[in-house]
Order: structure tokens, then sequence, then C-alpha cells
């Protein structure tokens, strides 16, 4: 009764289904009595379902590490890598790259509080990341800097903006002693010690050490910041503790901070900032010193020389040595083009054979300790290019070397003792850094 109540096409596709699983459990039935006569081709068959290597685990087959970078699986994508050029901006980069000068313009109007398009600097590297090429790209990343990154999100005409990218910076604590062989930066790079030290050193120990006039066999030490960047050391950052040590003398530096008193102090706690620096230009030799019987290499006569001349290459900055007013900033007869600077009591200090003036530097105009006041020239009477320094005191000219000023007032007594326990922590891991000496 079933059969007759299923039409007839139907009953036509079991029947079909019906011979086929026949079929098939005849042929499995056949396999399975074949595997159990005869071992030999069970084992064959085996050999040749697996293949040659049975025991293969899966971990062993090779695995492919995507190349991940500003956080892009870079193999996903297709990856044009450049650097700026000063005659190129981002709307030459993009339009080329089939993007619209309408979308260009919404990107920057977006981002204009992230991201500033004309702080784009030529020689800094950029990344282009496209899915497709033929419809434009989807990410361009720039990296200004190690410590920074920006992407510009450029594939949702909807949503087109700049993210600013910082990576995160770790620090330790770090030390390295060196001994000047040839030039401090020379010998550093020697000792496996970052050259970029010397400018923290500097900064440390710069009102008591005439760092463009050292002498072989001289001393650094210092404990100091250590900054990484996912790993990677990058600029050392504030030095803690300095030491530097000549024949006849030791000069020391610890940075202390607290709410009223902060920088860099001597052992006694007195502060090392003082009126004046050293010298007016950095990294300079001393080319003559203050001579009242110098001969004149241009004028072939004897005739005092009441200054102290800093060889440098041209266009080298030229420093103000304190806080002061511009006196005079002009060109007159052999000193060329010159810049003087009355500072506070009856001390003046003068800047001769400049290139040329700093921005801003007229008679009048306040200038700071350490700004930049002039670049280094041969104006006037001058072999060269170098700076001639001049100090006057009570209206004379005298050795600056040799001036000695009286030094500033010390800690008081509360923030002197807090100040004694860092000083005693930073010299005994001053003691302990070892000092090799390598042979330029």
């Amino acid at each position: 009764m079933l059969n007759t109540k299923i039409p007839f096409k139907l009953r036509e596709k079991f029947a079909q289904l019906n011979w086929t699983w026949i079929i098939i459990g005849s042929l499995g039935l056949g396999l399975l009595l074949t595997l159990a006569v005869s071992p030999s081709t069970s084992r064959h068959l085996k050999a040749s379902l697996l293949g040659k290597d049975r025991n293969v685990l899966i971990g062993s087959f090779p695995v492919v590490v995507p190349t991940i970078k500003y956080g892009f699986a870079l193999d996903t994508f297709q990856v044009y890598e450049s650097e700026f050029r000063s005659s190129e901006n981002l709307g030459d980069i993009l339009m080329k790259r089939n993007m619209t000068y309408a979308d260009i313009d919404n990107l920057v109007r977006n981002s204009k509080d992230v991201f500033d398009v004309r702080d784009l600097t030529a020689g800094k590297p950029y990344l282009i990341l496209s899915k497709d090429s033929t419809q434009g790209p989807d990410y361009l990343i720039y990296e200004p800097s190690v410590y920074k990154y920006y992407v510009f999100h450029l594939n949702n005409e909807d949503s087109l903006f700049i993210e600013k990218v910082e990576r995160p910076i770790t620090t330790a604590i770090r030390s390295s002693g060196v001994t000047v062989e040839s030039s401090l930066w020379e010998s550093m790079e020697r000792s496996g010690a970052d050259p970029a030290l010397i400018k923290s050193l500097e900064d440390a120990l710069k009102w008591s050490v005439d760092f463009h006039h050292l002498n072989r066999g001289e001393q650094f030490k210092a404990v100091y910041d250590q900054h990484y960047v996912e790993g990677q050391p990058v600029d050392p950052g504030r030095v803690h503790a300095a030491l530097y040590k000549s024949e006849n003398k030791e000069n020391y530096a610890f940075y202390y901070e607290s709410p009223h008193y902060t920088g860099y102090y001597d052992q006694e706690g007195r502060p090392m900032k003082k009126g004046f620096l050293r010298a007016p230009v950095k990294y300079a030799r001393i080319s003559s010193g203050y001579n009242l019987r110098r001969f004149h290499p241009i004028l072939r006569t004897v005739r005092p020389h009441f200054g102290t001349d800093y060889a440098a290459p041209y266009g080298t900055p030229i420093i103000a040595v304190g806080d002061g007013t511009v006196l005079e900033a002009t060109r007159r007869g052999g000193n060329g083009n010159f810049v003087k600077i009355k500072h506070t009591g009856q001390v003046q200090t003068q800047y001769l054979h400049m290139q040329a003036f700093a921005r801003g530097i007229h008679p009048g105009a306040r200038v700071s300790q350490g700004q930049v006041i002039g670049y280094v020239g041969a104006t006037g009477l001058a072999t060269g290019p170098h700076v001639c320094f001049r100090f006057w005191v009570n209206g004379k000219q005298v050795n600056h070397n040799m001036l000695k000023l009286p030094p500033p007032e010390p800690l008081p007594k509360a923030e002197m003792e807090k100040f004694a326990v860092l000083r005693d922590k930073f010299l005994e891991m001053l003691k302990e850094i070892p000092v090799e000496t390598i042979a330029p």
C-alpha cells in the first residue's frame, strides 16, 4: 500500500540510490577481506595512504611567522617604503596612488589637531600599505622619531584621519667610565659607551670642566638613565652622578631635585651652575691663549692678545657664557663681526670674528646663558675660522681661565640632609665603576 502512494519518479530515484549503496558496500567489504588475508597488502596500502613518513607531527610542518610592524601584518599588504624628499608633499605622494585631492583635503582637516602635514621632514621614513594598489592606499605610516609614529587611515572615505602612536619607553640605571686618549667622543666610542652620553655629561659638569680643552689621561665616570624602546637602547637620559678626574683635581656633580631646589650640586651641596660657562663654543680647541707678548700672525709684530681663540668650523654656533644684555652687535676694524654683552656687576664678555649674528641679537636684547648669539667665521683680522673670546672685569680685559669667582652658597641644612643621602649612594656607585684605558 505504501509503495502505491509514492510517485513513480520518486520510487525510481530510491531504486537508483539503493543500487549505489549496494555497490559501495560490496567494494568496502572486499577491501576489508583483502587486508585481513594479506598483511603485506595492508602495510603497502597504509603506506600509500599515509605517505613515506607515517609519524609526522603537526608541529614539524614549517610555520610562517607574519612580519609585524606598526601593528600591521605587512605580508597581507602591498608595501611601498621610502623617505620624504624636500621637493614633495603629502598630496604629491597620495595623488600618485589614486587618492583624490578632496579625500586628502578631508584627511588634513580631520587631523589638524593631531598632526600638521607641513611638519613632514625630508629624510624621514614612511610606508604605504595597500590591499589593492589600483583602488588607492589603505594606510600611510610616518615615523619622525624612534619614540613615535603616525598612522594615516586612508581606506574609508567617510573616516579619514591620522592617529598618533607613542612607543612606551623603559628606563634602567647604567654606568660608564672612560679615559681620554684622543678626544672624549672617540674614547667613549672605543669603550663601548654611547657617544651621545657626552651631552648629558656636559650638562652636569659644564660649569667646572672645559670640555673643549681636555688632556690625555683624564677620566670621566657617570651614573645615568638609559632609555629603551621595544627593548632597544636609544638616547641616554639624565646623568644622576658624574666624576671628572685629572692629575690634580676631582670634580663631582650630583643631580638633586626637591620642590624648591633642582639641578646639579657638588659634594658640598653647592650649585654647580655658576655665573659663567667655561667656553663660548662646543667641541672646539684653543688655538691661541691669553698672551701679553703674542706674535700676531697677520700683522707680523708682537702685540698683546687679550682673548682666548677657539678654533671651530665655519658656522659653528657661538653661545653666551652668561645671562646679560647685548651692548653691541656690529662690525668694526680687525674685530670683524662681534657681539659684546654686559653681565651682572662689572663683567662684560666679547665674541669676535663672527660669520653672522643669530636672529634677534641686537643692542638691548636680553640673552640667557647658553643661548646662541652668532656663528663662527673669519671676519676682520683672522687667518681661519675661530672666535676670539674676551672677558672684561671693571673695564679691564683678563684671562678668564685664571679667574676665580666666589663659590655660590650651599643648600640649606634641611635640604642638605636629604641631599647627603643621595650623594653618598651615588658616590659608592661611582667608586665601583671600572675605567679601562683603550689605546687609539
